[in-house]
């Protein structure tokens, strides 16, 4: 059985509220779980102490026990200091796709255009 240290959403509609539970990997997002770990609200401000609440201790003792943190759950546990976060690094992802450099590239072309031919007609009275 592998076990995961999860988000499991609480609240009502457009107010979520996530506990921070522990369980198997296989049971739904808002199913099953075998221990509550603490809470996330992420309606509040940042920098509020009641955005997140969690037991470093049960933290502790699941993860010896051999349970994985989520990406989610695993920043919580890198600002806690409880656990090191690889920083995700992707400069491909910003870079516009093929059909977006096309259009960039007849912009500039069609812009490029006018300013190489005649001055531009005055408006019309």
């Amino acid at each position: 059985m592998s076990l995961r240290i999860r988000l499991a959403r609480a609240g009502t509609k457009k107010r979520p509220v996530y506990h921070i539970v522990i369980a198997d990997s296989r049971s739904p997002r808002d199913g099953r779980y075998i221990e509550r770990l603490g809470h996330f609200n992420p309606l509040m401000a940042k920098d509020n102490k009641d955005r997140l609440k969690l037991d470093l201790e049960k933290v502790k003792t699941w993860m010896a026990k051999g349970a994985l943190p989520t990406d989610r759950v695993s920043r919580f546990l890198d600002v806690a200091g409880l656990m090191k976060r690889e920083q995700r690094n992707n400069p491909e992802k910003a870079k516009p796709k093929k059909k977006a450099q096309e259009r960039a590239a007849a912009a500039a072309t069609a812009a490029a255009a006018p300013a190489e031919g005649a001055a531009p007609a005055a408006p019309a009275a």
